[in-house]
């Protein structure tokens, strides 16, 4: 006789093993769609949804670079990140309601802009500072690889874009760069965490990797139980496919205005 599925600590088990909401297996990623062209205003800008998880993200483009910058004919990438109060299950006051960011928001800033400065070529770029801007409107888990993801694509439409009315003789996207999570949740390694899964997770991690396979970010915390060396490898391993399918959606939508390893 089948056992009875069991709710422990907010997840579901049966026969003593952990069964994800959305019956994904282990490694299995939640449905991913990018939308283009979200917002009309921006240069470039996407809906990245993955899963529940739901995330706006724009690049605008201004003339002029940040004082540090100045005369050395280099550009700038820059983040900006905010999760709207009902984005999640009960409602968060605006950061700004509080007087200062948190310390959380600045890190995921701060991510963001690290890993689209990582594929850009800044020469290219010239002394011109992109914004990027990524609202989350629904946060169920990742909305920070969500925010890489789908702000890598509306950076490459912004190019694409001053590239077709000549404000860029050349393209500055040199690859794109794709991020994911994992964790171990009840003794298993899972890919592309829920809120729930992310919230008992012994350890998780993000990895932020380019279209050529080299990895620009990887972020590791043992939260529960420490993690060895081989652990770690594992993980990121098991990470490579679900990085490859992100990847692939990047440049499906980007079409020909996708990057090309080694290329520019």
């Amino acid at each position: 006789m089948p056992s009875t599925p069991k709710l422990i600590s907010g997840l579901l088990y049966s026969g003593g093993k952990l069964v994800r909401a959305d019956n994904r297996a282990a490694i299995e990623l939640r449905p991913i769609e990018i939308v283009p062209h979200f917002i009309s205003s921006a240069e470039g800008s996407v809906l990245m949804r993955l899963g529940e998880t739901q995330v706006i993200c724009t690049a605008s483009i201004d003339e002029g670079v940040p004082p540090f910058l100045k005369g050395s004919g280099k550009g700038w990438i820059t983040s900006e990140y905010a999760m709207i109060p009902r984005s999640t299950e009960a409602r968060t006051a605006r950061e700004v309601v509080r007087g200062r960011q948190s310390g959380r928001t600045m890190e995921i800033q701060r991510l963001i802009g690290r890993a689209l400065r990582a594929v850009t070529s800044l020469e290219a770029l010239g002394e011109r500072t992109v914004w990027i801007d990524c609202d989350v409107i629904r946060a169920d888990g990742g909305t920070r690889t969500a925010s890489i993801t789908g702000s890598l694509v509306a950076l490459g439409l912004a190019f694409k874009k001053l590239e077709e009315i000549q404000v860029l003789k050349a393209n500055p996207l040199r690859d794109c760069v794709a991020a994911l999570s994992a964790g171990i949740v009840g003794g298993e390694l899972l890919l592309d965490l829920d809120y729930a899964e992310d919230s008992h997770a012994d350890m998780d991690m993000n990895v932020a990797m380019t279209g050529s396979g080299e990895l620009v970010e990887v972020q590791a915390t043992a939260e529960g139980h420490p993690y060895s060396l081989d652990d770690l490898n594992r993980i990121v391993e098991a990470m490579l496919p679900g990085l490859q399918k992100l990847l692939a959606a990047q440049r499906s939508v980007l079409g020909d205005g996708a990057p090309v390893p080694g290329k520019g």
